[in-house]
């Protein structure tokens, strides 16, 4: 039986077009309101009721027994509850900005055991704390898990999904608000998500022309601070008034994002090539099998055996060459590089070649 493998690097290729023209968009979309934020909780809690599908560690049983000691129930001292239908979990869950006591919040929770699933559980009730040590919200509910998990007598085992985590919508009630600066001071700051000099400026225009000149000014590349009332209820009034106001962002810095795992190459459209030449060749590895079978004579007496053949060769495509005219576009250098049918890897081989010889206009990131 003849066996062929091919050795070939092969990887999936992405590249970001960019149109010329990028539509206006709202600053509510591309700032954040500085000290409006949300906040991250956190918690350790047990989910009770598995089919005997919990966790088998000591630090469960541990758990149990401070529960119950809680609730008023002694355990014998030495006694190690076990229990298959109770598990260890990490309660987490993200508590909004301007949120009040009394409203719901969703939590996930996720297994810290040895837990094979989590589904059919019930998550007792669980204070969730803040980075300063306080409780902001209790969780409690049933768990919806999306994933399952089935094994049968002879080891053999199914899994869809991820039965180790679950969720609880609305599973938190929120006991404690975090107080907001939006309503101190005299000004409103507006933060780009994205640090950009020309967009901060186009940001700061577009509010003075609106509201008069001195309005706003831009405090750095990311930040514009805005001259607000003091009145709360004209304060987010105004603050909604901006937030729609339009703008065009200025285009993104030449970049080349490549991920290494993956193969993943994006190039945006600001990137620009200096003249230069090009020459790379592809390198395809075969390997052949082709095993023998051999009977020593006299026949019937012998032991048959199996001599393994083994034909490696090597093909190198016909090197191709071309040229980078004077600060060629995007659309250019991929319509190069696919003429010599260059794969993503080849197309890394390329640029960091070109990033070396100084003839690409662009940051080459590597992640």
């Amino acid at each position: 039986m003849k066996k062929n493998k091919f050795l070939k690097i092969s990887a999936l290729l992405f590249l970001g077009l960019q149109s010329p023209w990028v539509a206006a968009e709202r600053i509510k979309d591309i700032t954040d309101v500085a000290g409006v934020r949300d906040n991250q909780l956190v918690a350790y809690g047990l989910v009770v009721g598995l089919n005997k599908s919990g966790d088998k560690t000591k630090f469960t049983g541990q758990s149990l027994r401070s529960m119950l000691l809680r609730l008023g129930i002694t355990l014998p001292a030495g006694l190690d509850p076990k229990s298959k239908n109770i598990a260890a979990v990490s309660v987490s869950a993200t508590l909004p900005a301007f949120i009040k006591p009394g409203q719901k919040i969703d939590v996930t929770v996720s297994s810290m055991g040895d837990a094979k699933s989590l589904r059919g559980g019930t998550l007792l009730m669980t204070p969730l704390k803040g980075a300063d040590g306080k409780v902001y919200a209790v969780a409690q509910g049933n768990l919806v898990v999306g994933g399952l998990s089935v094994s049968g007598q002879d080891g053999s085992s199914v899994t869809v999904n991820n039965p180790s985590v679950g969720r609880i919508s609305g599973g938190a009630i929120v006991e404690r608000s975090v107080p907001s600066p939006f309503a101190d001071g005299n000004e409103i700051v507006f933060n780009l998500h994205n640090a950009d000099f020309t967009t901060a400026n186009r940001v700061v225009q577009a509010i003075n022309g609106l509201l008069g000149a001195g309005t706003a000014r831009a405090a750095d590349g990311s930040s514009i601070r805005v001259n607000a009332p003091i009145n709360i209820g004209q304060r987010i009034t105004f603050t909604s008034m901006i937030e729609n106001i339009n703008i065009q962002p200025d285009d993104a810095a030449a970049r080349i994002i490549v991920n290494s795992r993956t193969g993943t190459v994006v190039i945006n459209n600001m990137v620009r090539v200096q003249p230069v030449a090009v020459s790379h060749g592809s390198l395809t590895v075969t390997v052949t099998e082709n095993p023998q079978v051999i009977q020593p004579n006299p026949f019937g007496e012998g032991e048959t055996a199996v001599i393994p053949q083994s034909t490696v060769t090597a093909t190198e495509g016909d090197n191709s060459m071309f040229v980078f005219n004077p600060g060629v576009s995007l659309n250019e250098i991929v319509r190069a590089v696919n003429s010599v049918g260059a794969g993503p890897s080849d197309l890394v081989a390329i640029l960091e070649a070109l990033k070396s010889a100084g003839a690409l206009r662009a940051e080459l990131i590597i992640i």
